[in-house]
């Protein structure tokens, strides 16, 4: 048996303490039947790429599980998974009886939040379950709402840019704060706020296939700025069936604003077209009335020299 499947989960549990305290039970290692193991209600990841998860679950059927699940006891005596959803589906795949696991007594909200912890850690986490991750977090460690995480975070931002008096925060709100950014060594505050918020603010479908992974930020963002949803529809089932790159969806964009352009002014001459029919003092007006009167011959030249 390989050696790195009895090895502690210590070395993943030493950033935790910051999160749960270091006066919780000691885990205890443990193998046990992969049927006593129930998926939590909240999942902080949602997405596992098949092929990626189909290699994981080839490797599990021929090496076994090299790094524990992590797991919390129940009281009906099964147990609830915490960590390690993606080895636990590929050891379901693999047909696995039973796995290696680190069993720790964990509150609800200690449980959820070391779930964060461990899918932020990963390198393969897409940009919006990464954002999403941080922003839970960060609710969880403040005991906030997600929107006034978000709130709070552009106060601070707009006080560190001297827009407005930091003394609207607390300091204990900094303090929780900076303390998750440190712990997650990911990106500091401000990066967050300025280049992660907004992505939670794409076009749904836009941000559908952000979160499957599908395509780059980079490539959604440029896309999310065709307004036109039918447009923006055809270009990013194109950009995702044949890969195109930033550059070549960029050129893209730029052949649809001249369209985007002539539907626009279409739609304002329509508007303006039903105002004018309803504004009476146009009519009534002499002054006006001659002013709608050159307005008119020179639309009139413009048709005349278009035929």
């Amino acid at each position: 048996m390989n050696s790195r499947r009895n090895k502690p989960y210590s070395h993943k549990l030493k950033g935790i303490d910051a999160y749960i305290g270091e006066t919780a039970p000691k885990p205890t290692n443990a193998f046990i039947p992969i049927e006593k193991i129930q998926l939590p209600s909240q999942q902080p990841r949602r997405y596992f790429a098949p092929d990626k998860l189909e290699q994981l679950t080839l490797s599990v059927k021929e090496h076994g599980i090299l790094e524990p699940l992590l797991v919390r006891p129940l009281k009906d005596g099964n147990y609830e998974l915490v960590a390690g959803e993606r080895r636990y589906r590929a050891a379901t795949g693999a047909s696995l009886a039973s796995v290696p696991v680190v069993i720790k007594e964990l509150t609800d909200t200690e449980a959820l939040q070391l779930a964060l912890v461990e899918n932020l850690q990963r390198e393969d986490l897409n940009p919006v379950e990464e954002t999403e991750g941080i922003l839970k977090l960060l609710a969880l460690k403040l005991e906030f709402e997600t929107t006034e995480v978000v709130s709070l975070l552009y106060q601070m931002q707009n006080a560190t840019a001297g827009k407005i008096t930091d003394n609207v925060i607390s300091n204990s709100e900094i303090e929780s704060v900076n303390q998750v950014f440190t712990g997650l060594g990911k990106m500091n505050r401000e990066s967050f706020t300025s280049n992660r918020l907004p992505l939670l603010r794409l076009p749904e479908d836009v941000l559908s296939a952000l979160r499957s992974g599908q395509i780059e930020y980079t490539k959604a963002k440029a896309i999310a700025r065709v307004k036109d949803e039918t447009e923006r529809a055809q270009l990013l089932e194109e950009a995702i069936a044949s890969s195109l790159s930033l550059s070549q969806i960029r050129s893209l964009i730029k052949e649809l604003k001249p369209a985007q352009q002539q539907s626009e002014l279409k739609t304002r001459f329509d508007n303006t077209y039903k105002q004018v029919k309803k504004a009476k003092n146009l009519w009534s007006n002499a002054s006006k009335r001659q002013q709608l009167e050159s307005l008119l011959a020179k639309l009139e030249k413009l048709i005349e020299e278009e035929n």
